[in-house]
């Protein structure tokens, strides 16, 4: 038996595009919202270590690329 025949593998409907965030099922509100969080507060510490390597460096975020790749190579 093919998992899409297996009564035991339950798949939720397709949606519209966007129609989770609007939809009547509140969990998939929270989940968004918490994924949504994370993600806001890892661009935070990738805008702060970006100026914290600034300040280090004296360079901007292609020259702290370049730094990186030198290092790296050798």
């Amino acid at each position: 038996m093919t998992a899409g025949n297996d009564p035991s593998f339950l798949y939720e409907p397709l949606e519209r595009f966007g129609a989770g965030i609007t939809g009547s099922r509140p969990w998939n509100l929270n989940a968004l919202a918490g994924v949504e969080r994370l993600n806001g507060r890892v661009a935070m510490l990738g805008f702060a270590a970006a100026l914290i390597g600034e300040a280090l460096t004296g360079e901007g975020v292609l020259g702290q690329l370049v730094l990186m790749l030198r290092w790296v190579l050798g």
